[in-house]
């Protein structure tokens, strides 16, 4: 009987060393993932290691819920509603509309956009300037919530090349379904 506790008690011993070796093996990859702190240099004990741990787990679960709320805040100024949500509040957004005036070689593009669509007027360049036209000028104004982009540019007349510019323009602002 002595010989089977003695085999027992050497194999709980066993069965407590793997574990221990186990835990030290992952606390210290838990060590290598978490970056150290500036001031603990050398030997940290392992209550403070998990306390530093625990910190930087809640500061990335932090980060990542302010990373979602502006991707969040972004995927919303892409959605082609007029009305958004912001913190609860609702807030009208201002359709864009676009004006397309053709006088002989010049051609006028009268942009009205929200402050959240910013992005549109470096569109209309690049549709402009992919399509040829020499940009004479391009200025903005903002009143209120409201972007007022007027381009000023020279087109070709030979070509069809203001037709082609306007469709293009339309096509972009309101979608295929738009000519």
């Amino acid at each position: 009987m002595e010989n089977n506790t003695s085999s027992a008690r050497t194999d709980r011993k066993l069965i407590e060393r793997n574990r221990r070796n186990q835990m030290k093996a992952l606390y210290s990859k838990l060590n290598s993932i978490v970056p150290r702190q500036q001031s603990s240099r050398g030997g940290t004990s392992l209550p403070d290691q998990l306390h530093e741990a625990t910190k930087y787990i809640k500061k990335l679960q932090i980060n990542l819920e302010k990373m979602k709320e502006k991707k969040d805040s972004l995927m919303e100024i892409q959605k082609p509603s007029n009305v958004r949500m912001n913190r609860g509040k609702v807030l009208g957004l201002k359709a864009p509309e676009i004006e397309i005036h053709q006088m002989g070689s010049a051609l006028e593009v009268v942009l009205i956009t929200g402050l959240d669509c910013q992005f549109m007027f470096n569109e209309v360049l690049r549709v402009l300037s992919e399509e040829g036209a020499d940009i004479v000028n391009a200025s903005y104004t903002v009143v209120q919530d409201t972007g007022f982009h007027i381009i000023h540019s020279k087109v070709e007349q030979s070509t069809n090349g203001p037709a082609r510019i306007t469709e293009r323009l339309k096509r972009f602002m309101y979608g295929s379904g738009a000519l």
